[in-house]
């Protein structure tokens, strides 16, 4: 992680700890000749809200602008890390236990660098997936050093529970 998105992360947590919030990730990166800083938050108790965002934004640029740790000019963002968020944390992991998951790796595995399928184990060296090809289910093992992207996805094969649906 950057200098820059270390600090940002410990000028936020305090801010987003108080608005009963989850900080899930910062980004510091330049998209043409912009800079963005992008910090994304979660509500653990319902899905997140634009006036949440907002609230974070404005007590976080106050903090930021006072304390100045970022040279450049650039344009803060704080948005939800939305459905299909990266899994980046130990307690990202952890939350993805038994959901879908995508994989895409930076070499193939058994010809393939895409994968999508349900997490079933992790650990720091790989992660272990259940897949299914056609009609079968097979479990594939990736080490965690040659997974490039790795963040939930939804299942659109799966059918829904009518029994829900009033």
């Amino acid at each position: 992680m950057s200098k820059i998105t270390e600090t940002v992360e410990q000028i936020a947590q305090p801010i987003i700890d108080e608005l009963n919030l989850e900080l899930v990730d910062v980004e510091f990166l330049k998209e043409g000749r912009n800079w963005f800083l992008r910090v994304y938050v979660d509500n653990p108790e319902a899905p997140i809200d634009i006036d949440q965002c907002a609230l974070v934004s404005e007590k976080l640029s106050e903090v930021l602008d006072k304390q100045d740790p970022i040279e450049q000019n650039y344009f803060l963002e704080v948005s939800s890390p939305g459905a299909e968020r990266p899994l980046k944390k130990e307690k990202d992991f952890a939350k993805a236990l038994g959901r879908y998951i995508y994989i895409k790796t930076y070499e193939p595995i058994e010809n393939v660098k895409e994968f999508e399928g349900y997490l079933i184990s992790y650990n720091d060296e790989e992660v272990e997936i259940e897949i299914k090809i056609k009609t079968r289910r097979k479990t594939i093992v990736v080490e965690r050093k040659k997974i490039a992207v790795i963040r939930l996805a939804i299942d659109f094969s799966a059918k829904p529970d009518l029994r829900t649906w009033e």
